[in-house]
């Protein structure tokens, strides 16, 4: 048995906390870059393991392409001109100074979605303005009766052959390969099964796919280059490089749609829970896998569809929580760090979301009662976010503080937050930004 699998989730927990303060093969610039560095992941622990920070309150704004707009870049060069990104983050987290960063990765590499010609978004100069960051597509890419029992007989032959050929047209070549599993017979049977491998169409998506995988190569690249950079000069990543979601989101944004999914519950009940079961050990393990490669004990999970206006509460607690639970304890078993945002109001879902062990997970609210969330959560998950994108946007400086400082007076108290805006932001005014990092660190003091 692996020593890794005989470890306690609290061991394996110490040992990714303890590889996230000493970060493999980097190099820090100066010895105060060194101990800032210390410094702000161990408030940051501190925070999650709803303890007091020595010092204060940490501040981590999620910036998504604000770096690149706010350094008179467009959101279509943010895609495009990697070395041009990486230099506005490093202008952005040298002013600002945060607790922690999420890095240029959220700027997607555009070369790669215009050679697959990607359906499921649309981005700046295709089909959205320059100004403007990328747009989910949302669809009903697969129907009821093509994608349940397809999907849970086989998820992996299910997204080769029918899902990846809906959202990327280079590749629907690959519908008319048959299942790999149909290898497994005599080898007359294997051969037969390679023919369409040498037709031109196929061949063609076979280029494409190279193409596109060098240059996510490229660009992968460059973001590690950041990293380093980064982290050298005292910054840490705020999570790894690796997404977990609730099981239900997965359905219902990438297969079925908002509709879909929601028709299912009535239709297909006993369908959607056990496709749901079928995502969890494959969310946890895609999680696991990049929080292992990363050495980072924080995983992020954005949650769709579970607020309180998309479902009722015996709906959420039938349908979403299970799964979503289900996948956070995987992860909590192997000492990460579940850091779910939950999107849209989840007011009336705290009683709910309360159910998993204390100290082992960030909520990252963009919109609650933070009065009743810190009355029902405080002894049981660190509070990350609330602060408005809209008040970041058309606000005031001063109307930022006023918010901060109610968030931290109400929810600050004894540990346990972590201040950031409400959901990922691009189009912040620059002295609002500067307003909630700057406020936190004078008011949310420890004395």
């Amino acid at each position: 048995m692996d020593k890794n699998e005989m470890k306690t989730p609290e061991e394996k927990a110490d040992d990714l906390y303890k590889s996230w303060l000493s970060p493999k093969d980097v190099e820090f610039v100066s010895p105060e870059a060194e101990k800032s560095y210390r410094e702000r992941v161990t408030r940051i622990i501190d925070a999650i393991q709803l303890r007091q920070a020595p010092d204060r309150v940490p501040v981590t704004p999620t910036f998504s392409l604000f770096p690149a707009l706010d350094n008179e870049m467009t959101c279509e060069e943010a895609m495009y001109n990697y070395d041009k990104l990486n230099r506005a983050w490093e202008k952005t987290l040298t002013e600002f100074e945060p607790d922690a960063y999420t890095g240029p990765g959220v700027a997607l590499p555009g070369p790669v979605l215009d050679i697959l010609n990607y359906k499921q978004l649309k981005w700046p100069g295709h089909g959205v303005s320059p100004y403007h960051i990328y747009q989910f597509v949302e669809m009903e890419y697969v129907k009821a009766d093509e994608f349940y029992d397809a999907f849970i007989e086989d998820p992996s032959d299910f997204m080769l052959r029918v899902y990846l050929p809906r959202i990327s047209p280079v590749l629907k070549p690959f519908e008319k390969l048959r299942p790999i599993r149909e290898s497994i017979c005599y080898y007359m049977d294997m051969l037969k099964n390679l023919v369409v491998w040498g037709t031109p169409e196929f061949q063609a998506a076979l280029d494409a796919i190279k193409k596109a995988g060098v240059e996510a190569l490229k660009w992968a690249t460059k973001l590690k280059e950041f990293n380093k950079w980064a982290q050298a000069a005292g910054f840490p990543l705020m999570r790894a490089s690796a997404h977990a979601a609730a099981p239900y989101d997965v359905i219902g944004d990438f297969f079925r749609a908002t509709t879909g999914v929601m028709t299912d519950m009535y239709r297909r009940p006993d369908k959607l829970i056990e496709a749901q079961k079928k995502l969890v050990p494959i969310l946890i393990k895609m999680a696991v896998d990049g929080a292992k490669e990363s050495r980072h004990p924080i995983v992020s999970l954005e949650l769709h569809k579970g607020a309180a206006y998309f479902m009722s509460d015996d709906q959420f607690k039938k349908f979403y929580w299970p799964g979503l639970r289900d996948v956070m304890i995987g992860l909590i078993n192997e000492g990460i760090v579940p850091m779910p945002l939950f999107e849209g109001d989840y007011t009336p879902r705290l009683e709910v979301i309360k159910d998993i062990p204390k100290g082992k997970a960030i909520y990252w609210f963009e919109t609650v009662d933070r009065n009743k969330a810190k009355e029902i959560l405080s002894d049981t998950a660190c509070f990350k976010g609330n602060v408005p994108v809209t008040l970041l946007n058309i606000g005031t400086p001063q109307d930022v503080k006023d918010n901060v400082k109610e968030l931290i007076d109400v929810v600050g108290k004894g540990g346990g937050l972590i201040v950031d805006c409400g959901i990922w932001f691009d189009e912040a005014k620059h002295e609002n930004v500067k307003a909630m990092v700057n406020f936190t660190k004078e008011y949310g003091v420890y004395r």
